[in-house]
Formats: C-alpha cells, structure tokens, sequence
C-alpha cells in the first residue's frame, strides 16, 4: 500500500515526539486521534474552498458537504484553528472539545472518538511539536481511496507489539478479494471486521462500476473495542452508514447479527486462534462440530451461515486449513465440498501481511453453484508480487487483475478460460475425493513448465558440473582460511 503516501516515514518521528510520559502502547491512540481530525479536515478544507471558489455563499452550509459526502466540520474542529493553538498550554482540551464538536456532528461517532488529550501525563509541549509534524494532506485521493487509519495502526501494533492482534488485510488481498466477489448490489458482511478496510475497498468498487455507494448495506462485527472505535471512524470519515452493533462483541459468543443472511461475506478472521467460544449445539456447525483448539473451521462455518440462498463469500484463511488432517476438521471440510459449496481455492505467495508471515490462502464459497455444482476451481498464485520492502511484497494491478479474471471466465463458463499448467485449474469432484479432500492447489495445478532454451543436456550437465566443481573449490579454500585465522588465535583444530 502507499502509506508511503508522504508520511509513513514520518510516523517514527511522530512517535518519538511522544516518548517519555506515556507508555508507548498508548502512541497509536494519541496519533490516531490526529490523524482522524486531519484528515476530515484536509478533506472539508478541499470541498470549502471549491464552495468559495463558485461564489454562492455555500461554505458552512452542511447540506452542501453531506451531498458530496464530505464530513461537516465545525470551526473549532478544523486543523488551521488546532494548529493555530498548538503552543497554547490548553491544546490538550482544545484537541478535546473538538473531538466532542465532531461527535454533536455525527450521531454514529457518539462516545467513539478519544478525549483524553487533556491528561496530565500528556505532555502539551511534545502534543503541540507532534501537530506541527502533520504538514501533509490526508484528503488527497490517493489517501482516500486506501484505509490510512487502519494502516497507521497496524504500523503501531507492529513497532510497539500488542495483545490486540493484526488485524489489518493487506490491499493486495482486499482488492482480490472484492473483485472476485463482485458486490455491486446488496449486504455485506464481515463477522471480523478490523479496521473496515473490506468496506472501504468494497464501496470504492461499487463506485469505479458506476453504481451508487447506497446500493450496498454494510453489517460488521469486531471483537476488540479499540477496533470497533477505529472502524466506526474510518466509515465516518467516508460516509458509509454501516450496522457494528452498539458496542464490540464476540462473534462467537455474542453474535450481534443473529438473523441477517448476507449476499456477500468478506474476511480476514485471525489465524488459529486456540481459544474462543465454542458452542457445542449451536445451529451454525451444520456440517460438523470444530475443534476447541482451533477457531479457523468454525471461522468458515459461521461465514456459510451468514449467506443468502444466492450468497457469495470471500475469505482469507491459513494455508493448513485446506490440507488439516485433524478428524474434525476434515470431517468439515468434506462435508462442505459434498455439500456443493466450495467455489475456488487460491494460495496466496509469502510475505503479503505486514506483521506476520504465515503463508495464506483464499476460500470462496457460493451458494448459487448449480452450473459448476461437480466443479472447483484451483489457482496458485505463489510465484506472484513483488518484493516493496525486504518483508514486505505486494501484487501488482496486473496481476490481481489476471487473478479474477480466470475466475470469472471460469465462472461464467466463457470460452476464454482454459486450464494453464503450474497456474489454475478446473477439477471436478471424483479428483479432489481421490485427494481425500485436499483443497491445495498445488495438487491439481501441477508444476509450471520451463521454457526450454534449446541447450543439448549433455552440454548443459557438463556446463553445471562445471559451475558445481568450481563452487566445492571456492568452498574449500574459505574451509581452509577459516581453520588458519582460527588456528592463529589459539582455536585451531
């Protein structure tokens, strides 16, 4: 993602402006904070002064902001007035009373945002040092088309650790994900929402389709009330009225969307989790009871709860979920496939998330099947992305495009899918029930084959025979130096 935008390199900055009075768990809620009143305001700012520029007299007209779904935000809220009075020793309370002017705006904010920069133990000094840090523009269309509140945290759990876990779906995957799935039209639902990057991603694709953000109705639930709070903003911020339940909640354990049936689920649940509220007879492990020890089938389980008859779901999971020999486990995963659901399969290459490196993969599930019912699609897409950071890789457009495009030629029978050797391909039910129900693509995709560069095979073992001796001898020698140098200092042996 671009929070490279400007400024991520100036996040360690900011932070280290913190450091001192406050624990450094608690930075990512100071600088949140800042950063969602920025970052409304660079966008109000912008809407303002095209207002002023066509002359009508419009600029504090809030009906004139709510059309164009840009937040209204009162003048003692705005970043000019904050940064005006960022030397004053009451900027803590200034910061606060224009959380409070901000939360009279918006009902859905009510009690969300933070209004603790008052506290003591805040230094007002540094608050007032780390506001003058913030010289670039959140509003530009390049921060607003990415989830840069969910991002900013992330980098914070990721520099400073945390019991709140990671959360936050690489771009990558999102953009995947919701353009599989397609959601132009209707509920969409994510029982583990994070930091709402799945929305986000989701009505900016409704958009670019020339459909209407209010053609899709958003349900979310999320365990964490310090996420919670964060989704609640980054809908906000963005205008989408979505339905969170009236507090954090265990999705498990407290269900907050019991009745709904949703035309789309999209999610990233956390991988394996141990521990979680398992109910033995609850309704929604119709096609078996998960393990106690592991959350990931009861994961997918809930999510083919939650579908419509027509529903479509998108999910991120562990790469051992497709594979997992344990009994029940297995027993779940085969009953799903018989049970005409398993859409496509697509493992994912290494290194996508920022703070975690298990490999992982894609489940799609459709309930709508009955022209492909005896088929499943298996891409893999491991040798994909490239490497922006020496931990982190990202897909290109290109790819991500060629992703689901496969899937949608498959999917709607065009003749332009064809099965590609080390890449994708269409298995029917008989072959994955003769894998024991394996869902790893690597088993029905084969091996992608290597363009031959006309080199005789003679030649070409002569030639790396050649390259292979050359390599024992430089082997040897630095054999030899090292014993001499240890030799010299008495460790010889």
């Amino acid at each position: 993602m671009a929070v490279n935008l400007e400024f991520e390199n100036k996040l360690w900055e900011m932070a280290d402006k913190l450091r001192g009075n406050i624990q450094p768990s608690d930075y990512k809620s100071v600088i949140l904070g800042l950063i969602f009143l920025k970052y409304i305001s660079d966008s109000f700012e912008d809407k303002y002064n095209e207002l002023v520029a066509e002359g009508e007299g419009f600029e504090e007209d809030r009906d004139a902001y709510l059309a164009d779904n840009v937040f209204f935000v009162p003048p003692s809220a705005r970043w000019e007035f904050i940064k005006k009075n960022a030397k004053q020793v009451t900027i803590g309370q200034i910061i606060d009373d224009a959380m409070i002017a901000i939360e009279r705006e918006n009902r859905n904010l009510r009690g969300v945002l933070p209004k603790n920069y008052a506290r003591p133990e805040l230094d007002k000094t540094k608050l007032g040092e780390l506001i003058d840090l913030f010289s670039f523009n959140l509003g530009s269309k390049e921060s607003k088309a990415q989830d840069i509140l969910g991002r900013v945290y992330e980098y914070f759990l990721g520099k400073f650790g945390s019991s709140e876990g990671e959360f936050y779906t690489p771009p990558s995957i999102v953009k995947l994900l919701v353009g599989m799935i397609e959601p132009y039209k209707g509920r969409v639902y994510d029982p583990c929402c994070g930091s709402g990057g799945m929305f986000v991603q989701s009505q900016r694709f409704v958009e670019e389709h020339q459909g209407r953000k209010d053609d899709i109705h958003i349900f979310g639930q999320e365990y964490t009330a310090t996420t919670w709070r964060l989704c609640k903003m980054n809908l906000a911020i963005r205008g989408i009225d979505g339905n969170l339940g009236e507090r954090d909640a265990d999705t498990f354990g407290n269900d907050l969307h019991k009745n709904l049936r949703a035309d789309f689920v999209l999610a990233n649940p956390p991988f394996n989790v141990s521990d979680y509220t398992l109910i033995q007879d609850d309704a929604r492990w119709k096609y078996g009871i998960p393990p106690k020890n592991n959350a990931n089938y009861a994961w997918i389980e809930h999510i083919i709860s939650k579908l419509s008859p027509k529903g479509v779901a998108g999910f991120v999971m562990a790469n051992g979920s497709m594979s997992t020999a344990t009994k029940a486990e297995a027993e779940i995963r085969k009953n799903i496939i018989e049970s005409n659901l398993v859409d496509c399969i697509v493992t994912m290459p290494p290194n996508l998330f920022y703070n975690v490196t298990i490999p992982v993969c894609l489940w799609f599930i459709s309930k709508k099947r009955d022209d492909r019912k005896d088929k499943i699609l298996f891409i893999d897409a491991r040798k994909m992305g490239y490497m922006v950071t020496r931990r982190h890789r990202e897909l290109t457009d290109e790819e991500i495009h060629q992703i689901y495009d496969t899937y949608h030629n498959w999917r709607d029978g065009k003749e332009e899918y064809e099965d590609v050797q080390g890449l994708c391909k269409s298995a029917n039910i008989e072959e994955v029930r003769e894998n024991d129900y394996i869902l790893t693509p690597g088993r029905y995709v084969g091996i992608e084959e290597s363009e031959d560069n006309g080199e005789p095979f003679n030649d070409k073992m002569t030639r790396l025979t050649g390259e292979l001796t050359e390599m024992f001898e430089e082997s040897h020698q630095l054999e030899e130096e090292i014993k001499e140098r240890l030799g010299a200092i008495g460790y010889g042996f």
